[in-house]
Parts: C-alpha cells; sequence; structure tokens
C-alpha cells in the first residue's frame, strides 16, 4: 500500500444516537476537508444505505460556521440505520454495490461512525476491499452511550449519558420526596447486556441524592430479594430509590421486561423497554407503597445540554485521528481511547484496535466493581468515570435556546 493515497472520502453513522455522535462526524469532515489528499468529503444518507441507494451528500458545500456546530448538535446529522450486512461468503451483493459505489466516485477512504454492529459492518467492507483488490482504507470511529466496545476505555458518547443520569437521577431523588406519604421509584435506565449506563444513577448517590439499590445485567436478577430489599428500605425510611438496567435477566436467561418480546431491531436485538412498569406495579402490589416507574428512555442519549466537554473534545479527537491516520496509511482499525495519569491528572490517549477484535464483541461492566450483596457499585467505578463527565457544553444559544446545526444536504454529482 502506498503511503500516498489520492481520492474521495466517505463517512456515515450508524446504530443509535449520542449527544456527541455529531462532534465525532465534525471531527472527520473538517480534517478530510482540510487534508490535500482527499478529494470530495461525502456523507451518507442513513448509515451504509446511503451508499447502497447511492444516495451521499457533498459536505465540501456545507458552511463551515454551520459545520462547527455539529460539535453542540445531538443526534445524527446525517442519518443512521440499523442494516445487517450478510456475511460475504454468503451474500456478497451488497459488497459489490458498495464497491460499485467506491469505484464511481473513486472512494479510497471510507470511515463509519457506530457501535459493536457498526464496526461489524465497517470490518466486513475493509476485509472485502482487501479481497479484490481494491485500495480503500477503512477506519471505525466508536460510538456508544452502552460503553461496551472493545478495548477501548471508554466510548464515545457515554460520558455524557452518565452525566445526564446521574444528574436526572439527582433531580428525581428531590422530587420523589416532596411529600409526607411516601413513595418508591424505580428508574430504569439503557443498557442490553452491560450495566455502564444503570452504573452511572451511583454517581448521584455519591453525592448524596441517590438509589438505594443498583441493577446490573451483568449479574442473573432475583425478584424475591429485589421485593425483600426494597420493602425493607421502605419501612425503615418511608422512601426508596432504585436503578436498573433495561437488560435485566432472570437466572434461566430470560428478560424481566415484559416488552423483551415485542419487537426486534435490524440486528436481531430485543427492543427492551417497560421494565420499570412492570417492577412497580410488583413492588406496589407486595407493599401497598405508593410506587412510580420512570423510564428515561431516548432522553439520555439525545441531553445535548447535559453533554460533558471533555466527551465532546474527545470525540471529536477520535473522528480527527480516523483521518489522520488514514491518510498515513493505515487501515483495518477503529480508533480508540487510552487513558493515564499525569501528575495525578486525568489524560487521555489515542490509540487503534483491530477491527476483527472489536467488531460484534461487548465489554462488560467489570464484575469486581459491584458490590457483594449485587445491588450497588465501588468507588473503583466512580474513579473511573468522573474525570470522563467534566466540563459543561459551549453551546450556542439565542433566546435561551441552543442552536443546532442545519445541514443543507446537497446530494454529490460527479
Amino acid at each position: 500500500m502506498s503511503a500516498v493515497l489520492k481520492g474521495a472520502c466517505i463517512v456515515g453513522q450508524s446504530g443509535g444516537p449520542t449527544s456527541v455522535i455529531n462532534s465525532s462526524l465534525y471531527g472527520v469532515v473538517k480534517t478530510a476537508i482540510d487534508n490535500p489528499n482527499i478529494t470530495h468529503v461525502l456523507g451518507a444518507e442513513y448509515g451504509i444505505k446511503g451508499v447502497l441507494n447511492d444516495r451521499l451528500f457533498d459536505m465540501d458545500q456545507e458552511d463551515p460556521a454551520e459545520l462547527e456546530k455539529l460539535l453542540y448538535t445531538p443526534s445524527s446529522a446525517l442519518g443512521s440505520c440499523r442494516y445487517k450486512m450478510k456475511d460475504p461468503d454468503v451474500d456478497d451483493t451488497d459488497y459489490k454495490r458498495i464497491h460499485e459505489i467506491f469505484q464511481k466516485y473513486d472512494v479510497r477512504y471510507f470511515f463509519y461512525n457506530g457501535g459493536n454492529d457498526s464496526m461489524d459492518t465497517c470490518n466486513k467492507i475493509s476485509k472485502y476491499m482487501q479481497k479484490v483488490g481494491y485500495e480503500c482504507r477503512v477506519m471505525g470511529v466508536p460510538k456508544t452511550i452502552d460503553n461496551d466496545l472493545f478495548g477501548t476505555d471508554h466510548c464515545p458518547g457515554y460520558a455524557s449519558a452518565a452525566k445526564y443520569i446521574a444528574t436526572s437521577i439527582m433531580e428525581v431523588y428531590h422530587d420523589a420526596r416532596v411529600y409526607d406519604t411516601g413513595m418508591i421509584c424505580i428508574v430504569e435506565i439503557m443498557g442490553r447486556h452491560a450495566g455502564w449506563l444503570a452504573a452511572a444513577a451511583s454517581i448521584a448517590s455519591a453525592y448524596g441524592h441517590g438509589p438505594d439499590l443498583v441493577y446490573l445485567p451483568e449479574l442473573p436478577f432475583d425478584m424475591e430479594s429485589f421485593l425483600e430489599k426494597v420493602e425493607k428500605i421502605y419501612k425503615e425510611r418511608k422512601y426508596c430509590m432504585v436503578a436498573v438496567s433495561e437488560g435485566l435477566q432472570f437466572a434461566d436467561g430470560t428478560f424481566v421486561s415484559e416488552a423483551s418480546t415485542s419487537a426486534t431491531d435490524g440486528f436481531g436485538h430485543a427492543q427492551l423497554g417497560g421494565l420499570a412498569t412492570k417492577l412497580a406495579a410488583v413492588v406496589g402490589e407486595k407493599t401497598g407503597a405508593k410506587v412510580r416507574g420512570i423510564e428515561l428512555s431516548l432522553l439520555q442519549r439525545c441531553g445535548a445540554h447535559l453533554a460533558s466537554a471533555t466527551d465532546i473534545n474527545e470525540s471529536f479527537r477520535s473522528g480527527e485521528a480516523a483521518v489522520l491516520n488514514a491518510v498515513n496509511g493505515i487501515t483495518d482499525k477503529m480508533v480508540g481511547y487510552e487513558r493515564r495519569y499525569e501528575n495525578g491528572k486525568y489524560v487521555c490517549d489515542i490509540k487503534l484496535f483491530d477491527l476483527s477484535d472489536v467488531a460484534n464483541t461487548e465489554k462488560k461492566f467489570p464484575m469486581e466493581w459491584i458490590n457483594e450483596t449485587g445491588d450497588g457499585i465501588r468507588k473503583e467505578y466512580l474513579d473511573y468515570v468522573m474525570p470522563l463527565i467534566q466540563g459543561e457544553p459551549a453551546t450556542p444559544r439565542k433566546d435561551s435556546l441552543p442552536v443546532y446545526a442545519n445541514l443543507r444536504k446537497v446530494l454529490f454529482s460527479k
């Protein structure tokens, strides 16, 4: 592979959005526009579907000032998808089409911004292009509030979601204690198989305004034990708050959530939800107390007003690093983070990981960070997460409301 490779690039976003995914997009787009080896910067509409459907936006025609607002704009500005590509040895139809589009526009760089399944897509495309002998440097740009990507210390988007969860929990804590009649409050937090997000509720507890109990999917859920603990706390204090991960499972592997089999996403994963409502009904029947179930739902991944400035800056760097490494001859990698401490201060370094290692590998919450009784989080997690949630977003505002990016999205024509 030659050191200098000139051609167009495509960047796409995939999977569930975050409050900072567009910061990573801006890192890719700005760095690519500024690089002389990249002739055109194209944005794929709705992820890989935009490539397959030849729907590519000409990012060079966007107003630079508007692009900069991506740093503080939540969700996926180019549009996202959940599209699972088949193994090329089984069906290579999609890969042939992608190859055709790459040739049509002389695409020599491909950047895909997403989580586990997106890295799988990125890996498959990379390996296929190598197999057919088409020179294209492929880089994965990480994204997931679930914080479950292999290798990297943490994932872009997680810190902001964690900060949102901790802040919301602290606010709900106070609201749930305004009456003298007592209340049990159950807060449902995202996380199918990894409990990183639910663990963030413990940040609020560390500051005196959080849940009494926290349950993660890394441990099997015992309904009887759960009810005994909730009832005991309620009788002693008149109030009880519980944070639960949406992916809680019984010992036999079935989801506690009543909605677990209602639908699946494009990758065949169960669409979870309704756990807080179900548990609230069970707890109410058991205790006779007033019980409220709260599902944070999409708010925890789009709450840009509570984003971490550290997360924003690191997300931009991940996109920037993907481009810089690619033009320097690197391919078939995902950009990740490695932490170190310098004079006691947190420092985040860029580290590259093989796409083959990252694809479809979930990083679980460390078992040693869960307390002995399985219903709380140890201090080691706080030491890990606190540097990540620091800083406030410098979001531009008008009439006290946030101003978000409004892209022109001009379709590219050669």
